[in-house]
């Protein structure tokens, strides 16, 4: 590999973790000095490097941003009506105490087969804050096994773009890469929920105070179930001096807060299932998109992403509606308008849609960022490199695009370029690996979950909504994404000799 390319790739990763763990400067900063440290290093032109990073946060923020902004408001609102807390008590009812992060991954893993990560993620926060608020503790645990079924499915089963992409490329049977993906999802869930349980409690005390304050207001202080007998900033002390069916506190933003209800009118109540409504509406939207597309690009022939395709038929008036900002734009208008109720002041909501704005600025720039020192990496060829010097060595086939996959993964950031240049790399190389298209297919995907870190935008959207920082978000996150890498190995060995 180019020394020179390596070295950028060495120096900006230093350079995030030097600046996020020993200064000042936040990790929106960091980002972008990282970003510019790698184009210098790899020896771009500085006009490049700056079309770059401008390009990369243009290209992210068009795919997230608006995404991200509706989901925080849904959140918000699901939060404030009791919406969220009617969804916890049905989850815990079903479930049984202790098997929470079970269902949380459980649930990522199915929504995240049609859905991005980063939406569906945003989308189904608010259920795991709301859990860990019944339980007075487990947020890290919930939404660390929320967020890792999420990755599993996204990263191996189509119709996912990088998946279905993959397929296309490899020429694999498309049916066969969904079962396949499907078993090996269901065989490493297992493992997701056994490092959440194991590395959740390590890390809840390393919650920041505003997110502790979010997901844990109103819970009395000295109950031995939030961390150390304690719920950080703001823990208990929001409450309005009133007590909910539970004997606890009642927060601010409850619905005795939603305005002073008419004479006569019956106490605000929200059922589980008016509840969804604003949740499974936008995912239904999104799925039925989702699949429409797969079944139309199939028809037509076109499955690579880089293909040209135009939707034809019921599959272009759902590509309109089924699209992310489209859906949750219709679930904002329905979780404000069958949520709240009537006599709530606009200016009341208005002001929570403002609070969600404000919270959600910090997680867009930094996913921007993210973006901008993935496209970075991206121009400069660090990834191009690191994929052709891995295709040269002597492996046992199958770890070929396992390992192409992983290195373009840690170069670039973001799993379905990683999978997708791991395809085009191995596509001529099938025959003479010896290698079915299938187990190619599975390898790839496989392989581009390794380590999520400072340089992909779902790392910031999993560790801003958790509350991680620093050195907490790479033990919580980074860790269980290489945990499933890990296990994905010996599966892929064993079906190598079978495929």
């Amino acid at each position: 590999m180019d020394v020179q390319l390596l070295l950028a790739l060495v120096l900006g990763i230093a350079t995030i973790v030097v600046i996020v763990l020993r200064t000042r400067l936040d990790a929106f900063v960091a980002l972008l000095i990282a970003a510019l440290v790698t184009g210098f290093v790899a020896g771009a032109p500085a006009g490049e490097i700056i079309t770059s990073i401008t390009t990369g946060f243009g290209n992210t923020l068009a795919s997230i941003g608006i995404v991200i902004g509706l989901g925080v408001a849904i959140g918000k609102i699901l939060e404030v009506s009791g919406a969220a807390d009617a969804l916890a008590q049905k989850f815990v009812k079903l479930l049984g105490a202790g098997r929470e992060h079970w269902a949380m991954a459980g649930t990522g893993a199915v929504v995240s087969i049609p859905v991005f990560c980063d939406s569906g993620y945003v989308i189904m926060n608010p259920l795991a804050r709301s859990i860990a608020r019944r339980l007075k503790g487990r947020y890290v645990t919930l939404a660390l096994a929320l967020g890792c079924g999420m990755t599993l499915t996204h990263h191996l089963v189509p119709p996912t773009p990088g998946p279905l992409g993959v397929a296309g490329i490899l020429g694999t049977d498309l049916g066969a890469l969904i079962l396949s993906g499907l078993i090996f999802s269901v065989l490493l869930l297992p493992v997701v929920i056994a490092y959440a349980a194991w590395m959740g409690p390590k890390l809840e005390s390393e919650i920041n105070p505003k997110v502790r304050e979010a997901v844990y207001a109103g819970v009395p202080t000295g109950t031995g179930a939030v961390t150390d007998g304690a719920v950080g900033a703001g823990g208990g002390g929001a409450g309005t001096g009133a007590e909910d069916v539970t004997g606890e506190p009642l927060r601010e933003d409850t619905p005795s807060a939603l305005g002073e209800a008419p004479a006569g009118a019956k106490p605000h109540k929200v059922g589980f299932g008016l509840a969804v409504v604003p949740l499974v509406v936008p995912l239904l939207l999104i799925v039925m998109n989702t699949v429409a597309t797969a079944i139309d690009r199939n028809a037509q022939g076109v499955l690579a992403p880089t293909d040209e395709y135009t939707p034809s038929g019921v599959a272009s008036v759902l590509s309109f509606i089924g699209n992310p900002v489209v859906a949750l734009i219709i679930g904002i208008v329905l979780a404000v308008y069958l949520l709240l109720p009537r006599w709530t002041p606009r200016k009341r909501v208005h002001g929570w849609l403002a609070d969600a704005a404000a919270s959600a600025g910090l997680i867009i720039l930094i996913t921007g960022a993210g973006g901008a020192l993935g496209q970075v990496l991206r121009d400069t060829g660090v990834g191009d490199e690191l994929a052709e010097a891995v295709s040269s060595l002597s492996l046992p086939s199958v770890l070929v695009p396992f390992l192409v996959a992983s290195l373009v993964r840690l170069a670039q950031g973001s799993g379905t370029v990683a999978m997708i240049t791991a395809a085009s790399v191995t596509a001529p190389l099938v025959g003479a690996l010896g290698l079915s298209p299938l187990l190619a297919a599975l390898a790839c995907c496989a392989g581009s979950m390794v380590f999520s870190y400072f340089n992909d935008s779902y790392f910031w959207v999993v560790t801003r909504f958790t509350g991680l920082d620093g050195t907490a978000a790479l033990r919580g996150w980074s860790g269980i994404t290489t945990a499933v890498w890990l296990a994905s190995l010996p599966l892929l060995l064993i079906a190598s000799l079978f495929l």
